[in-house]
């Protein structure tokens, strides 16, 4: 545990009396009406909107993960996430336009745009709670439980004293405040936080028992852990962490945050956005800023964490307090943090109240636009005022507070949630993809998936079936198959599904491909249709497809901003040759990218 000095007190209450100043600030306009409380009357700039989304996933629970993952797996563990990259650059140069053209309030109107009758309305009530109150819970619990951890090891607090004072200011700002404060505060926690990672980082790495960057890439405890990529003699290593990620996991789970396809609040914030090129922009800088930069720093402190505590006994030696279900290698990134000295203290303490702040106010105001617009005013009160419909999302923003931090009390680590949900969403992600360019997709498609990915992980997680298919010595397949066969199962079910039912009314696909126009061969037949039925579909027929363009930016975009990451860390670990020809990689990747992205904002109307 910690004394926080006077100055550190200083820094801590006046961030948070700026933050709430923020909130009450542009609260009168944010309650005028519903789009402005969620959307912020479609208004937004793209740069504002991409350190929204960076300063949303920067959360507390992500340096836990990244450092649990390092002290497991080293350095190129962490590509379990990396390679949704690949699925927020599809959404950038495919996605993010045909997002801002539907014009829906919420990712999930789009179900009733895309299809009809009453299992369309099923589908989006059903996920405004599975996805708006269930997941969105989860996910929250799991960034609470980070707060919990850090509260617990750094300043001594019960959880439940962690909770209170944690969420309460959260909360009100966010029902408060809505969309605008929550991106305005994001605005000013994106720096905070990021300034208080890097500086940590800068001073960890020189603690007495560290010794230096020299030392410490030279340490017994880390040389084995800095590669970044996996071991290619370990074959369990290279299909678990890089193989399934790049060839299954980003296009197959689906993931808040890296839902293929885009959704959730990627979606909401580009569907704020002035213009569909403002999205593009958006979601480019998140990608950027969230791959190629941010994750050093926690890297670095991860690294050293191993020399100062090199196993969990010796975490928990070090703070004795902390109960015994709440150890995990997460616990280290806290525990190196209560070596800071006082003012830095404060400002990293203020950095990591930042991240939970801003993670936990999207999570709410993403998670209420979905009980307002897709539960509340479709099923319960169809006739509500705008002034109801804001009352009805503070409301809901409180409630979803309340049963988050009930639900962190009872988590013990972060990665068990991380493993969970990707597996929970596991073989729906393709339907993300397909639903705007094959028009065979229905809504029966994603229900079948949906219900189908959700009883199979249950089974596998929670019965003898996980044992008896997965188990290290006895499993019917190896351990790392486990995604690729939920995946499978799944999407033959769903495939099976989609053929045995009938397709949406030509109602239905005649209106959505008018108002988002993705072209391609999966509407060849509708369009045909369409023609002979005198109904004009196509605004420009002498614009091509441009989805081509769209892959091509994507490829030379995971080529620029891995080429980036990897030169930062080869920088840090002074492998000069390595670091100039990956530089070089990025500028070529960068160039040619900026020419291939000049023709889709060209389109991009």
């Amino acid at each position: 545990m910690v004394s926080l000095s006077t100055l550190d007190y200083t820094l801590i209450i006046s961030f948070f009396s700026i933050v709430l100043f923020i909130g009450i600030y542009v609260s009168k306009k944010s309650g005028k009406n519903s789009t402005e409380f969620f959307l912020s009357g479609r208004t937004m700039p793209w740069w504002l909107l991409g350190l929204s989304m960076v300063a949303t996933t920067f959360s507390t629970d992500t340096p836990n993960l990244v450092t649990d993952i390092v002290r497991t797996d080293g350095v190129s563990g962490n590509w379990v996430w990396w390679a949704f990259l690949i699925t927020g650059l599809l959404t950038v140069f495919v996605y993010a336009k045909l997002w801002r053209k539907s014009n829906v309030k919420t990712d999930l109107e789009f179900y009733e745009l895309r299809y009809g009758g009453k299992p369309a309305k099923f589908l989006r009530k059903f996920r405004a709670l599975y996805l708006g109150v269930i997941f969105n819970v989860i996910t929250m619990s799991a960034v609470t439980l980070a707060a919990i951890k850090i509260g617990g090891i750094m300043l001594g607090l019960e959880p439940w004293q962690t909770v209170l004072s944690a969420g309460l200011i959260t909360v009100i700002f966010s029902a408060v405040g809505g969309f605008k404060g929550v991106v305005y505060t994001d605005f000013i926690l994106f720096f905070v936080a990021m300034g208080g990672a890097i500086w940590a980082a800068v001073y960890l790495v020189n603690l007495p028992e560290v010794g230096g960057l020299d030392a410490l890439l030279t340490n017994e405890n880390v040389v084995d852990k800095l590669s970044i990529l996996p071991d290619f003699n370990n074959t369990k290593g290279i299909i678990t962490l890089l193989i399934i990620p790049l060839a299954v996991q980003w296009w197959s789970s689906w993931y808040p945050g890296a839902e293929p396809g885009g959704g959730g609040y990627i979606a909401q914030r580009m569907l704020a956005a002035k213009d569909a090129n403002h999205a593009i922009g958006a979601t480019f800088f998140f990608n950027i800023m969230h791959y190629a930069l941010r994750p050093w720093p926690w890297i670095i402190v991860a690294l050293a964490s191993l020399v100062v505590f090199p196993d969990i006994a010796s975490i928990s030696e070090a703070f004795p307090n902390i109960a015994q279900d709440k150890l995990g290698h997460d616990l280290a990134y806290s525990a190196m943090l209560t070596k800071l000295p006082s003012g830095l203290l404060g400002i990293v303490l203020a950095s990591l109240i930042a991240a939970y702040m801003s993670t936990i106010s999207t999570q709410l105001n993403w998670g209420s636009s979905y009980i307002v617009f897709d539960f509340y005013k479709q099923h319960v009160n169809p006739k509500a005022s705008e002034k109801k419909l804001v009352a009805v999302g503070r409301i809901s923003t409180v409630l979803l507070m309340v049963l988050s931090a009930g639900l962190a009390l009872l988590m013990q680590n972060a990665m068990e949630v991380f493993e969970m949900m990707l597996l929970f969403g596991a073989g729906t992600g393709l339907i993300f993809i397909l639903r705007w360019f094959w028009w065979r997709i229905n809504s029966w498609t994603e229900i079948t998936a949906m219900f189908a990915s959700g009883i199979l992980s249950i089974a596998i997680k929670t019965t003898s079936l996980g044992g008896y298919l997965f188990a290290a010595e006895t499993g019917v397949f190896p351990e790392w198959a486990e995604i690729p066969f939920v995946v499978l199962v799944v999407t033959i079910i769903w495939l099976t599904a989609t053929l045995m039912t009938k397709p949406e009314s030509k109602e239905v696909l005649n209106s959505f491909y008018e108002r988002t126009q993705p072209g391609g061969p999966g509407w060849t037949k509708i369009i045909k249709e369409a023609d002979e039925d005198g109904v004009e579909l196509v605004h420009n027929k002498n614009e091509g497809w441009n989805v081509p363009s769209g892959i091509l930016a994507m490829l030379l975009g995971c080529v620029l901003i891995y080429s980036c990451m990897f030169t930062t860390g080869y920088w840090i670990y002074g492998e000069t040759t390595l670091a100039i020809s990956t530089t070089i990689s990025a500028i070529v990747s960068g160039y040619l990218l900026i020419r291939t992205w000049g023709k889709i904002k060209a389109t991009a109307l």
